[in-house]
């Protein structure tokens, strides 16, 4: 078995070096090809790992070593030092250049010294030391604050100072982020003779221990990096916090620091207290930690039971590590976060190996068989549903096991890493690793680092609750039985919460389960399946639907699972429809009294037809809908015919009120938003989704307004009997479509101009009043004077101030109301 990984993890690594990305930071498994940063599309913070540096390439550099691959190393190293440049303008994550880059140069140089003493690699003289250096030196511009924590990013040519650097703005950073320095910075400094970095470090731990909240000894996930304030007060030991914990119990191992020592053990017996409730682990707030943060919990902390183990407390690891195997069984890999009720919370999984460490501890520590059936589970299942012809391929959801162009360094850093080591028998091995320890990126740094100077005298160690070794199994189980007695519990757990499917559609389900693309909001039938298999439909009050699927409320376990993909389908559909982002479109007024000038902004539709392609858009007079949600056929429709019909919002798809309308002979749709006092003033652009299937025979234009402006059109229609409008890509020149209403435009253009001499001085958007039909009627009399008096009277100069403009717009004509001019 250890021979075989040793063989994947070569094979990859040759075929990610030499014929697909060297050399790039990372394969894209995928595509065949690296990834390069810049000239592939962002992915947020996720980027800033990325370096040009060949990541991968130093990330796995002491990997092969450990797999006794000494030449596939020795060409590694020699590629390292001829082609990667440390000088580059780029911004990358202190925390993540660290532990990836600064920890592999430094495991790999451990390496290169072990093999040279041996009579091998006689020719490397530091190289890779000095490379560790300079890198070192490219992050300390990152800890010149006053509270000596680091900024997150830095630039690795410019620092963190100047408009050149593109960083050093931010405020805060996470605690796992400042407090997964030591290991790597003390190292660097006794390898170099240089204090400097180890004392960054020990500053940076040494500020987050006295912010730790002093009743519960927790910390927090995020702190401010200049006052010390904690930003995010719920505390874990998954993401954001975990390595915290884990580099202060190494540190002590590697740097025989007692202080360390003491803060992990007062840091422990809070977890212990607080988070852990075997076999979960949930978050807290560090003021009140009786009170849960939230229900779910992250794949990260899957290192922790390894933790325990190292700390000596043996039995939670048990509890907790079975726990996280029951969940990968469901899944085939652990998801990145589930509940309390062991479900999906988030699908993805980039290969984490977390697990994997904790399974490898758990074998050491008890040596038993077990952990050895887990760790094949973890093998098979990387080589059934990850491995694709270039690599491994980070899951983008363990429920479908779809695929992410993804393999991230720390792939084969940790995971091949501590999977050998799982399997490896001693012949395997050609060194003793007993004498490392494992930084959280899984690199070897050695314990001959360590120097008795270094700890601190002061308050007597209290060690009341640690095992200065690793218990001997035998006399902590007595019971062979005991382990497995622990576990069975926690796996009936799981089992009850979140059961197997079955391979047999059970009677009554004999019918292909509801596809996505189908479903229809309003058809009751589909309102059964979704019920059946445990999906609940709820209508928000935006007037969105939402699906919620509770597996335990499905008529039988294969219903569930069939819920469960009916939700996935609906998700992947909603990203579908969501990826095209149209512009806005306009529905103009165009009828009288308003003649083009009141112009409202509309919504598109990923369907029908495309008003931009449209000279002269679509014009109609208005007709409500009966019934007004649209999702039946119309019983109006002798009058919507050749007109545009209005609709509201919800109860079925757009498509389908789309079909509805246009099966009545409209010749447009306005859909309005049901949620009172939605805006476009105040909301982001909606654009309407088809309902997954061929939408091809919607040739209508269909267009949304929301709440406000689609009141002003109802309103518009309430006023007057008829309201003719144009649906197109933007608003139409007045002159366009006023030809045959000159007299009515001279008048209305003369008022506006009284109004826009008024309101343009006091710096408000230009605006104008329309009145009332019956005030407007006024117009054509000769009474111009009576109904721009109030407007002409504004004052004529700059002092004007714009609440006094807002009481003018409030005027007590009905149709007050705020509109950009069409000019």
């Amino acid at each position: 078995m250890p021979r075989s990984v040793s063989k994947h993890v070569g094979n990859i690594r040759c075929m990610k070096r030499n014929d697909h990305a060297y050399p790039a930071d990372e394969l894209m498994p995928l595509t065949c090809r690296g990834r390069v940063r810049g000239l592939e599309p962002s992915r947020g913070d996720i980027d800033d790992a990325l370096g040009k540096f060949s990541l991968t390439l130093i990330d796995t550099l002491d990997t092969l070593a450990l797999l006794n691959k000494t030449v596939e190393f020795e060409e590694a190293v020699r590629r390292v030092v001829a082609d990667v440049r440390l000088d580059n303008d780029i911004v990358v994550s202190v925390f993540e250049t660290n532990i990836r880059v600064l920890g592999g140069l430094l495991g790999g140089h451990s390496m290169a010294v072990m093999l040279k003493e041996s009579g091998r690699m006689v020719w490397y003289q530091d190289e890779l030391l000095h490379m560790a250096k300079d890198l070192g030196l490219r992050l300390l511009p990152a800890f010149n604050t006053s509270s000596g924590l680091p900024y997150p990013r830095v630039n690795l040519r410019y620092g963190v100072r100047g408009p050149e650097t593109r960083t050093g703005t931010e405020t805060d950073t996470c605690t796992a982020c400042a407090g997964t320095i030591i290991l790597e910075f003390a190292a660097l400094s006794r390898f170099t003779g240089d204090p400097t970095f180890e004392a960054h470090a020990r500053r940076a731990l040494d500020f987050l221990w006295e912010k730790r909240q002093r009743h519960s000894n927790l910390v927090g996930t995020t702190i401010n990096i200049h006052s010390g304030e904690w930003v995010r007060r719920d505390s874990g030991v998954g993401a954001g916090i975990d390595s915290y914990y884990e580099y202060l119990m190494k540190a002590y191992i590697l740097l025989g620091d007692d202080r360390f020592l003491q803060r992990f053990n007062t840091h422990y017996a809070s977890i212990m207290k607080y988070i852990s409730q075997p076999p979960l682990l949930l978050d807290v707030h560090i003021h009140k930690p009786l009170l849960p943060a939230r229900t779910w919990m992250d794949s990260l902390l899957a290192f922790f039971p390894g933790l325990q183990v190292l700390k000596g407390d043996i039995q939670p690891a048990i509890e907790t590590h079975e726990m996280l195997y029951q969940v990968t069984k469901k899944h085939n890999f652990l998801p990145e976060a589930f509940t309390t009720d062991f479900r999906v919370h988030w699908a993805q999984h980039p290969l984490r190996p977390e697990f994997a460490e904790s399974t490898y501890f758990l074998y050491k520590a008890t040596r038993d068989p077990y952990y050895l059936e887990v760790g094949r589970t973890i093998l098979e299942n990387l080589n059934r549903f990850a491995r694709v012809p270039c690599g491994f391929a980070a899951m983008k959801d363990v429920r479908t096991g779809s695929h992410e162009d993804r393999m991230d360094s720390f792939f084969l850093a940790e995971m091949f890493k501590y999977l050998f080591l799982l399997f490896a028998e001693e012949e395997d091995l050609h060194f003793n690793v007993e004498d490392y320890v494992f930084t959280t990126e899984a690199h070897l740094l050695p314990l001959s680092l360590s120097t008795a100077s270094n700890s601190q005298a002061g308050e007597e160690l209290d060690d009341s609750n640690f095992e200065w070794t690793c218990p001997n199994t035998r006399l902590l189980f007595p019971d062979p039985a005991f382990p497995r007695n622990l576990r069975e519990p926690i796996r009936s757990a799981v089992d009850k919460s979140c059961p197997h499917p079955t391979t047999h559609r059970e009677p009554g389900m004999g019918r292909p389960p509801l596809r996505a693309q189908d479903f229809m909001a309003n058809n009751p039938e589909h309102l059964e399946l979704l019920r059946r298999m445990g999906v609940s439909l709820i209508h928000l009050k935006d007037g969105r639907v939402q699906l919620v699927q509770h597996a335990t409320q499905a008529v039988s376990a294969v219903a569930a699972e069939d819920g469960m993909r009916f939700m996935q389908e609906m998700m992947e559909l909603s990203s579908q429809q969501q990826k095209e982002q149209l512009p806005p479109r306009a529905v103009q007024i165009v009828s009288h009294p308003f003649f083009g000038r009141v112009v409202l902004t509309a919504g598109p539709a990923q369907f029908g037809m495309d008003l931009s392609k449209s000279s002269s858009g679509v014009r109609g007079f208005v007709t409500v809908a009966e019934p007004y949600k649209g999702c039946s056929e119309l019983s109006n429709g002798e009058i919507v015919a050749g007109r545009i019909a209005l609709l509201q919002r919800g109860q079925c798809m757009f498509a389908e009120k789309a079909r509805h309308i246009q099966k009545a002979g409209a010749i447009g749709g306005i859909v309005i938003d049901d949620n009172e006092g939605s805006s476009s003033d105040t909301a982001p652009l909606f654009q309407m989704a088809g309902d997954g299937r061929n939408t091809d025979d919607v040739t209508l234009p269909l267009l949304f307004l929301f709440h406000k402006e689609g009141n002003i059109l109802l309103e518009a229609l309430k006023e007057n009997r008829e309201v003719e409008v144009l649906l197109s890509d933007k608003a139409r020149d007045r002159g366009e479509r006023l030809s045959k209403t000159v007299t009515m435009g001279h008048v209305i253009r003369k008022c506006s101009k009284i109004i826009h001499s008024n309101l343009i001085t006091i710096g408000i958007d230009i605006t104008i009043c329309f009145l009332s039909r019956s005030l407007i009627s006024r117009v054509i009399l000769p009474s111009f004077n009576r109904i721009c008096a109030p407007y002409s009277a504004l004052p004529q100069n700059n002092r004007v101030t714009k609440r006094e403009g807002r009481v003018w717009r409030k005027s007590k004509h009905k149709w007050s109301q705020k509109m950009y001019l069409n000019t």
